[in-house]
């Protein structure tokens, strides 16, 4: 039996980033209730939806012959045996801390969703990462017009837990436990939709949904998408006048995103912001040697997983990081800083994917302010769409191998 792994894939991605409507469905009702449910006191039931349709995903493609021709390289396996070495030390370490097994266990969620990476990585070497990404597009207009319909309900009629909605309701969650996953979703449905010239106006429904949520991670996200587009439609000459005033229009855009009109909270000054605080203080008192700066201070002590099972004082030393970059600097140290944010840079500069700026400034300014490797659907579409920007560096072996014994069988048929 041969697999028709390109036509099945933007299937499978879709049922995928789906189960996310259903994975936290007590919490929404709950919400919708009007209990906000605290730290530790959470259901966890329906998220091992998620964990079960990766592992299809996974396994679907792993069968895939092409799967290990396209994605094993020796280039992958040295980048991943180093990644492994490494990650292995850090996890002997927190248990040196004597830290309790599921803290590191936490700390390894940012390559929970790498095989997503993988196989983008393997469909793009192979030719097919347009086709997928079209049909993928495709389908995830089913996806919004549920979670938009939702998100206008929840702006109209449901309870301002989170904050007051523009509209005069809540700040909406659609099916997600709060504004700032659903926000951040729907900013990466916007990339998403952005890679499609044919779906801009899902692009800009996006965006909206993003902006209504209040979130301002989810905002400065999407007006990066917009940002982007503009700057794709001037000639090269013109583009300085985009390009100059770009810092400016990021603060301004903060300022604006921090409004309680759009941001739906009275709290939400960045001068007085949580997040810039807890940074400070983390920096003062968890780092207390150079072995912390450079190898980190507790792997997967930052994880907001964590905290939701838990509680954010469960364990000593445990925080919320709500940063990408300072929950790999405590859990991998500087030297893991650097290597990912170094991987980044490579992966733009080898790159020769149209969207490839695009993609790779979107993930690094999401993950400014917000961990988006353990937010699960978030973390499934960036990855997936890193490996297919990664993959675009040059056309493998493998293509024109497979491009070739087509275009033999399409002669031998012929005669």
């Amino acid at each position: 039996m041969r697999l028709h792994f390109e036509k099945d894939l933007p299937v499978l991605m879709f049922a995928l980033v789906s189960v996310s409507a259903l994975a936290s469905l007590p919490q929404v009702q709950s919400a919708w209730s009007g209990i906000k449910e605290v730290y530790g006191e959470q259901d966890f039931g329906l998220r091992i939806l998620r964990e079960v349709m990766l592992t299809i995903l996974t396994i679907y493609s792993v069968v895939e012959v092409r799967f290990w021709r396209g994605s094993m390289t020796v280039e992958v396996f040295a980048l991943l045996t180093v990644i492994a070495t490494y990650v292995l030390l850090e996890i002997g370490y927190a248990i040196y801390l004597d830290l309790p097994a599921v803290i590191p266990l936490a700390g390894l969620r940012v390559f929970e969703y790498m095989p997503l990476a993988l196989i983008g990585f393997m469909v793009s070497r192979l030719g097919a990462g347009e086709s997928v990404i079209h049909k993928f597009a495709s389908l995830l207009r089913y996806f919004i017009v549920i979670q938009g319909g939702l998100a206008m309900a929840q702006s109209l009629w449901a309870p301002p837990l989170f904050g007051v909605s523009m509209f005069g309701g809540g700040r909406p969650f659609g099916t997600f436990v709060s504004p700032n996953l659903f926000g951040a979703t729907m900013a990466t449905c916007a990339l998403l939709f952005a890679m499609v010239p044919t779906m801009r106006k899902w692009m800009f429904a996006s965006v909206f949904f993003a902006l209504l949520s209040g979130s301002r991670t989810a905002f400065i996200s999407s007006l990066l998408v917009i940002f982007f587009q503009i700057y794709s439609l001037l000639r090269p000459r013109d583009r300085w006048a985009l390009v100059m005033p770009a810092p400016a229009l990021a603060v301004g855009a903060l300022l604006l995103a921090s409004s309680p009109l759009l941001s739906g909270r009275e709290d939400a000054n960045p001068t007085e912001d949580g997040r810039i605080d807890l940074w400070y203080r983390l920096f003062s008192t968890e780092i207390n040697s150079p072995m912390d700066l450079f190898f980190g201070w507790g792997l997967g002590l930052g994880s907001n997983t964590i905290n939701i099972l838990y509680g954010a004082d469960y364990f000593r030393g445990q925080f919320d990081s709500d940063s990408l970059y300072l929950f790999i600097l405590s859990g991998y140290g500087l030297i893991g800083f650097i290597a990912y944010v170094s991987f980044l840079w490579i992966s733009t500069r080898v790159s020769i994917h149209p969207s490839k700026g695009l993609v790779m400034t979107f993930i690094f300014v999401a993950g400014l302010t917000f961990n988006m490797w353990e937010y699960f659907p978030q973390n499934a579409m960036l990855m997936f769409l890193w490996g297919i920007v990664l993959g675009a560096g040059r056309k493998s072996k493998v293509s024109v191998i497979e491009n070739a014994s087509l275009s033999n069988n399409i002669y031998y048929h012929d005669k």
